[in-house]
């Protein structure tokens, strides 16, 4: 998760800190949990019944393929969910 992926030109909101699978990740005010993950470098966010990696398919909360825990609450869209400052979230894989 050492990999920075945003785009330096970029304007930001604020900087806020997050937890994923435990480790302290850097996020921004407005930013959504999927782009938070995918700046970091975390794609695969669950796993099938077989064993199967998934990660974001749609972006737009339609397929379902991004559920990860956000404060201990299952099943949420990462698509979908803006971060908060010290929200937890726990991918399923």
């Amino acid at each position: 998760m050492t990999q920075q992926l945003r785009i330096p030109a970029c304007s930001r909101g604020k900087q806020i800190a997050i937890q994923v699978n435990g480790i302290p990740v850097i996020a921004y005010e407005g930013e959504t949990v999927h782009a938070v993950l995918t700046a970091a470098g975390i794609y695969p966010l669950r796993q099938t019944p077989s064993g199967e990696a998934r990660g974001a398919f749609c972006g737009m909360g339609l397929c379902y393929e991004c559920l990860v825990t956000v404060n201990h609450i299952p099943d949420q869209r990462a698509c979908m969910t803006v971060v908060q400052d010290g929200m937890e979230i726990q991918t399923h894989d």
